[in-house]
């Protein structure tokens, strides 16, 4: 029988700890909760499928996060704005995610058990690529047709892009007030049929083919499961998917960081999902859902608790940093574990 994850427990805890040395009202934390979890909350389902796949995390995420912004960032250099300009941005995020999906998921069919130091390694390499045609290729080897995103050399996109066309244009639709707190109707059903619809994919036969390619790779390619398509199938999902997940935070947020507003997405989603229950090798719609608000509650009390237990607020920065990180490394750690004790009961189960 599998013991129950504590982390939902521990994270409800400090969470609620710091909402009482904060002394935030429940009312601001829950508002700014629900405004993280329609933000978020598609970007961490993307992790889901390769988890569920026996690929562990897949930290390439953020090369789907990039694609979004090479869509937005076309589309303002075509000037297409409102509605319109962001489904146009889409398409071309999405289309570019399929192509590096694909890329990706034939990479790591190489790489089978090392998937997830292979999707750091590539994030990284692709994120210098994404550097060099915006910082140096825009206005030298691409034609500079929007010259209000240029630097003033002529040379490179400015670092910090605005989306005044695009903010809230999903948010502004339909939104309901319910006393002092906020709800972004739209935003919320957007990733709640997110959620419906990865639950639902994982109930179909190729929901069964990722479940029997995680327990055991050569019995499901005896069984006449496509081992390495579907694992492919896999990684386009999920960069599709943190591709949608990253537009839909850029139009809350309303600007784009265009060299950084990618970079801690692969982080702050892992240990968002960590925190609702999942491990490397188990994750579910469920732990993705408790997770964004566990995880983000505590993020929004932690500066001001630190500030008023310490009289410094960095501290609760460095607090957040610390447990961003240390879920990630605590989950690495337990499925250590946990295989070499699998390993251990397998060899007595041999010999007897």
């Amino acid at each position: 029988m599998r013991k129950a994850n504590p982390s939902p427990f521990v994270f409800l805890t400090l969470s609620l700890l710091g909402i009482y040395f904060s002394e935030m009202s429940p009312w601001f934390v829950l508002n700014e909760t629900i405004a993280r979890f329609g933000r978020d909350g598609i970007l961490v389902l993307s992790l889901i499928l390769p988890i569920l796949a026996g690929m562990g995390i897949n930290f390439s995420m953020t090369v789907g996060a990039m694609c979004a912004q090479v869509g937005l960032l076309v589309a303002i250099i075509m000037k297409i704005g409102t509605l319109g300009g962001f489904i146009f941005a889409g398409l071309i995020g999405t289309s570019l995610a399929v192509v590096m999906g694909y890329s990706i998921g034939r990479a790591l069919n190489r790489v089978e058990g090392k998937e997830m130091i292979t999707t750091i390694i590539i994030s990284m390499f692709v994120n210098a690529i994404y550097q060099f045609v915006f910082m140096v290729g825009y206005g030298r080897f691409f034609p500079a047709f929007n010259q209000e995103i240029v630097l003033s050399n002529g040379i490179g996109v400015r670092n910090m892009v605005d989306l005044a066309s695009y903010r809230y244009v999903l948010d502004r639709m339909v939104s309901l007030e319910i006393g002092p707190v906020r709800i972004p109707v739209l935003m919320i059903l957007i990733v709640l049929l997110s959620c419906v619809a990865v639950a639902y994919l994982l109930r179909t036969p190729f929901g069964q083919r990722i479940r029997a390619i995680s327990q055991d790779k050569i019995k499901a390619g005896l069984l006449g499961v496509d081992v390495a398509g579907t694992r492919v199938t896999v990684i386009i999902l999920s960069t599709v998917i943190a591709c949608i997940g990253q537009m839909v935070f850029l139009q809350n947020i309303g600007s784009l960081n265009v060299y950084t507003a990618h970079g801690n997405s692969d982080i702050i989603s892992a240990a968002a999902l960590l925190a609702g229950g999942a491990t490397i090798r188990q994750a579910s719609v469920r732990n993705a859902i408790l997770g964004v608000f566990l995880f983000h509650s505590l993020f929004i009390v932690s500066p001001q608790a630190g500030q008023n237990i310490f009289g410094n607020a960095a501290l609760g920065e460095y607090f957040r940093s610390f447990v961003a990180y240390g879920t990630i490394a605590a989950a690495l750690v337990f499925n250590i574990r946990q295989r070499k004790r699998t390993a251990r009961v397998s060899a007595v189960n041999m010999e007897n």
